[in-house]
């Protein structure tokens, strides 16, 4: 079987080509191919020999994504990517065009075990981690389908990073290095439902990339109710964690808090709230919830929501409601994925 050699960092590349009896300075240009250029054929590197290129794509393969789906909101400068990856199975991508520059959401998994409530992401379950290559593919593919340089990059689409821990991390170091892409790590921002033990593994890591931690509850008890990752980790631990991170990387955590109408918006929960993260340098993003169809759940009127920012900002939070993106695109998580999935059953 061909290596994948798009996951090669590029000290792990240039031993394959001095393996391959070729000088050092040949992976350096091969590397540019891939990470910087965006390369998806071997015969695209012209600057290498004829034979060169031949041995190439004898060992080894550039993982590509096929585009299954395109759709560009006319709502805002947003749009939204299906990938289907070698073996059938199907990701999402979201492109952000903002004033400071574009920013592009990537999955790290096909599908999810976390089973939050309100997601359409894990409603099939886990299917596997994405390799290194299927994440950097989705930032180089959207870079070459929209013409426009990505400058920052959040790994909030389908899928856990956390779970697919080691790929996440190897993925943020190539990104991040000079022979790529040369994105900053203050630019990559990554979620997590709270896997406790890898939030402190990533504390440790030497990163400066900002932690979100899906919190969605203001108690252990309402975030039971919406994440069944809250059985395993208790919110104490999750929050003793995000201080952890803060303490090792001087990076203030982000707390994505997804509203939903009559569960997680009500006055007690400013007060509870309140209590969690007034003592903490932090910032707290309200996510007014996308109505999955397969669930119940609603999201409080524009009113509702903002009385409760307000409420949040006059007890000292910093806190900010995310405007909403590519809502008439299937913008949250795993939406387009899943329609098409369910569409191919139907037809």
């Amino acid at each position: 079987m061909k290596k994948d050699i798009v996951s090669y960092s590029c000290e792990e590349l240039r031993g394959e080509i001095e393996k391959l009896g070729e000088k050092a300075y040949r992976s350096r240009q091969i590397y540019a191919w891939l990470h910087e250029k965006g390369a998806v054929s071997f015969d695209e590197m012209t600057n290498l020999s004829r034979g060169l290129r031949e041995r190439l794509s004898q060992e080894y393969m550039i993982v590509r994504l096929e585009l299954a789906a395109h759709q560009i909101s006319r709502k805002d400068p947003t749009e939204k990517f299906l990938f289907e990856l070698s073996d059938g199975n199907q990701i999402e991508s979201v492109l952000m065009k903002y004033n400071y520059g574009n920013s592009v959401c990537i999955s790290s998994q096909v599908g999810c075990r976390m089973g939050c409530r309100f997601c359409a992401s894990t409603i099939d379950g886990l299917e596997r981690n994405l390799t290194v290559s299927e994440m950097l593919r989705q930032v180089y593919e959207i870079q070459r389908i929209s013409g426009e340089r990505v400058s920052n990059i959040v790994v909030m689409g389908t899928g856990e990073p956390l779970d697919n821990y080691d790929n996440f991390v190897k993925f943020v170091h190539m990104v991040s290095d000079e022979h790529g892409l040369h994105i900053s790590q203050r630019n990559i921002t990554a979620s997590t439902c709270g896997i406790v033990p890898n939030m402190r593994r990533l504390a440790e890591e030497g990163l400066q990339i900002t932690l979100a931690l899906s919190l969605h509850g203001s108690s252990q008890e309402k975030r039971r109710r919406l994440m069944p990752v809250a059985n395993k980790y208790k919110l104490s631990e999750v929050m003793e964690a995000c201080d952890y991170y803060f303490q090792k990387t001087g990076r203030r955590v982000t707390f994505e808090y997804s509203l939903v109408e009559g569960v997680n918006d009500k006055d007690e929960d400013v007060k509870e709230l309140t209590v969690l993260l007034k003592k903490r340098k932090c910032h707290l993003n309200l996510i007014p919830v996308n109505p999955v169809r397969e669930r119940n759940f609603k999201k409080p009127d524009s009113k509702k929501a903002l009385e409760f920012e307000n409420k949040l900002e006059k007890n000292g939070i910093n806190v900010t409601i995310r405007r909403e993106r590519g809502s008439d695109i299937d913008g949250a998580c795993g939406q387009l994925r899943r329609r098409f999935a369910v569409e191919k059953k139907e037809s």
